[in-house]
């Protein structure tokens, strides 16, 4: 009788770690190589070394620093993220160093003391899966760009961050008029991420939620817009869509 037989282990996910703090970067690979399924396969201690080091092994997903000494993170990351996915995993939380960061092309944004390392575990995994990964901080600094808008409704393709970055200046987030929908904060919150054209799957990793969440969120603002779909709704939000301003026939 033939005994099944255990599938062949998969290959490591494979990282390197930048960052000018030796206890940071001791700490980070102590944390990362518990799990098998993992391996830091690089150390850098700025963003010169990090290129170097990412050209050479080929990396599944760089973790970088902003403040490094010599080359920085924020001038490092357009050259590394032709070579791999970047997360951004810094003690910096500033707004504007995060939007530089997404719009450079960071696929992640971790703020050191706002995550759990259970939640680094799977940050690092979905960014490798093509998907966004944003603590709190960078969350906020994210849609808070979306308020410098016009009534232009983009549609987000390719790097979900990325993509958000290039459209932060042409979706509204302030508009007199919305007052009037009555959503939650984090309904607006949402409504303004699907203004911008994330889907359900972007809009859970930027707010840190499951996609049965922002379901839910979905179908209480849909029913407070009276709207059946999602380009109604933005049509509504961003005041496009006919008679959606107050005083107009």
């Amino acid at each position: 009788m033939k005994t099944a037989q255990s599938p062949p282990p998969a290959t490591p996910l494979r990282l390197v770690v930048a960052d000018d703090n030796p206890v940071v970067r001791a700490g980070l690979r102590a944390l990362l190589s518990a799990h098998a399924g993992i391996k830091v396969v690089a150390e850098a201690t700025n963003g010169h070394e990090a290129h170097e080091a990412a050209r050479r092994h080929r990396p599944d997903v760089i973790l970088l620093d902003v403040r490094m000494p010599g080359t920085d993170g924020i001038t490092a990351l357009p050259h590394l993220v032709r070579i791999a996915p970047v997360m951004m995993l810094t003690y910096s939380g500033e707004s504007e160093t995060v939007r530089e960061a997404l719009r450079l092309g960071a696929s992640g944004y971790l703020v050191h003391g706002e995550f759990t390392t259970d939640e680094l575990i799977e940050a690092v995994r979905e960014i490798r899966a093509g998907r966004t990964r944003l603590t709190p901080t960078a969350a906020a600094a994210a849609t808070a760009s979306l308020a410098q808008a016009n009534d232009e409704l983009p549609t987000v393709t390719g790097n979900p961050l990325e993509s958000l970055s290039q459209v932060q200046s042409n979706v509204g987030q302030s508009s007199p008029y919305r007052s009037r929908f009555r959503l939650s904060r984090r309904e607006a919150e949402i409504m303004d991420l699907i203004a911008a054209g994330m889907n359900n799957q972007q809009i859970a990793a930027t707010c840190f939620i499951s996609e049965k969440t922002v379901k839910n969120h979905i179908n209480r603002i849909f029913a407070k817009l009276h709207s059946t779909s999602r380009a109604e709704a933005a049509a509504k939000w961003l005041g496009t869509a006919p008679g959606s301003h107050p005083g107009r026939s």
